[in-house]
């Protein structure tokens, strides 16, 4: 008897490939709260942090960005929330 593959389960496990980080490919070790142009990558338009899954960072740097748009918002250099 012919043993029975789970070709979507396959499929999916092809495509699913690590997002490139884009903190490492521009060089970046630590996220500063005064870099608008960058937190923007990370904010949804809704105004929400995105999630690593989306954005391809580490654990650490998540946390980094989290607490760098923290501050930008409480600086009021970015919005608590876009409408």
């Amino acid at each position: 008897m012919k043993a029975r593959t789970n070709h979507k389960k396959a499929r999916i496990e092809q495509s699913r490939r690590p997002k490139k980080n884009p903190l490492k490919a521009e060089g970046i070790e630590t996220v500063d709260y005064k870099d608008y142009a960058l937190l923007r990558k990370f904010i949804s338009d809704r105004g929400k942090i995105r999630g690593r899954r989306v954005t391809g960072l580490t654990p650490q740097q998540q946390r980094q960005v989290a607490t760098a748009v923290k501050n930008a918002r409480e600086m009021a250099l970015l919005p608590f929330h876009s409408r």
